[in-house]
């Protein structure tokens, strides 16, 4: 099949897109002559700083004129001329965008409520069940025109963005990103302090996440009274979180971005699985890696995929029963 223009279209969370990334490396090992672009959410453009073999971005803005913004997106892909489109977002607006955008092949997941419409549709299931990882099931949607093994998924820091973080791999170091968009999805913050005040002072702690967690952050750092630590929350962009990350001795994470920001790069990373499980399919894919999750039998447990903002039980116990001897464990 001659593919001379593929368009990637996904447009949900930061974890989602690095993820589709997978799909990206696939593409261009296959079809190294093809030029590929994406479609994404504004906001998680800067992952793509500099991508070796990205030809364009194109970015949807869901924030303001939504639907303004898509049929602006509409006319533009129609005048590309796209020989192929690959949606891995399941839900209306990629749907429309997939349709109407005069593609000659189309193929999506049948979750999409126009995937009628689209060339060739695809199941997609995540259960507790199903043990699929994400790369796994998006790989289906290509797996005709490459093959059946999904590439690991894949960012490119800059040497830019190597140099920023630098001056901050002088000695032995950890990462901590204990945000969570979800707060069932987040160790709780008493762990975290727990576990940051038994860590031996010749290792560096770095907490690293967004400014809107550099409060969280903050209170574990100063609580834990760990004295060789500090809060670089919302001063490195995820290009350049990335970049740190690689060259930890390890990385700490919820089931949120910074894990798949870990794997982007093979990068050890232990993860915390609270409300959610690793067989939903977003567990680590790193060489080095870790899950961490409760021993104990809990009925609710998963309670969703995404998580909620409070444990719908009022107790959280698959967060406060983790035993921080698990963690301490990985780095002694």
């Amino acid at each position: 099949m001659l593919l001379k223009k593929i368009l990637v279209i996904q447009t949900a969370s930061i974890g989602d897109v690095i993820l589709m990334t997978s799909v990206l490396e696939k593409l261009n090992q296959k079809h190294p002559e093809s030029k590929i672009d994406i479609l994404i959410k504004k906001e998680n453009a800067s992952l793509f700083t500099l991508h070796p073999f990205i030809s364009s971005l194109l970015l949807l803005d869901k924030k303001e004129n939504k639907y303004k913004n898509i049929l602006k997106l509409i006319f533009q892909i129609r005048d590309e001329k796209y020989d192929l489109i690959v949606n891995l977002q399941r839900f209306f607006s990629s749907g429309m965008i997939t349709v109407f955008s005069g593609s000659k092949q189309t193929r999506g997941f049948k979750k999409n409520p126009l995937s009628l419409f689209f060339s060739k549709r695809f199941h997609h299931s995540i259960s507790p069940h199903s043990k699929l990882h994400e790369i796994d099931r998006n790989q289906k949607l290509i797996e005709d025109i490459t093959d059946s093994t999904p590439a690991k998924c894949k960012l490119y820091p800059s040497q830019h963005d190597y140099a920023k973080t630098s001056e901050f791999k002088t000695q032995k170091y950890i990462c901590i990103a204990p945000g969570s968009l979800w707060q069932t999805k987040q160790f709780p913050k008493e762990n975290w302090i727990a576990f940051a005040s038994q860590i031996k002072t010749d290792t560096l702690i770095y907490y690293i996440g967004g400014k809107n967690e550099f409060e969280l952050s903050e209170e574990i750092r100063r609580d834990s009274k760990h004295q060789n630590s500090i809060n670089l929350c919302g001063k490195f962009t995820l290009l350049e979180t990335t970049a740190l990350m690689e060259h930890a001795y390890m990385n700490f994470t919820n089931d949120s971005a910074p894990l798949h920001l870990a794997s982007s790069v093979n990068a050890p990373v232990a993860a915390i699985f609270c409300s959610t499980v690793p067989e939903f399919g977003f567990g680590p894919l790193s060489e080095h890696s870790h899950i961490i999750q409760t021993e104990k039998e809990l009925k609710c447990r998963p309670c969703g995929l995404h998580g909620f903002t409070s444990c719908p039980e009022k107790h959280f116990n698959c967060g406060h029963t983790i035993d921080i001897q698990k963690l301490l464990t990985i780095i002694q």
